[in-house]
């Protein structure tokens, strides 16, 4: 369930952060919401263990490539084009 939440903020901090969000091409929202759960998320047992944010866990599978795919090698491909 969405709840609205009001805040107080600097009007600099609010239009910069507009702009971020706006290149970014995500809501200034989802911004406040994935970081307020990054804060609050509990953290594992294991200290050494990466969190994933919200943010990247909710691109996760959003590009399908398949089995075989070099990532290395399109890379190398496309720093060669680049700087030809």
């Amino acid at each position: 369930m969405e709840t609205k939440l009001t805040l107080r903020l600097n009007s600099s901090v609010i239009e910069k952060a507009k702009i971020y969000a706006k290149s970014q091409k995500i809501s200034l929202s989802k911004i406040i919401e994935a970081y307020l759960d990054s804060l609050t998320r509990e953290k594992g047992n294991d200290s050494n263990q990466i969190s994933i944010t919200p943010l990247v866990e909710s691109l996760s599978g959003v590009i399908d490539l398949p089995p075989d795919f070099d990532y290395k090698k399109e890379y190398a491909e496309y720093l060669t084009e680049k700087y030809k």
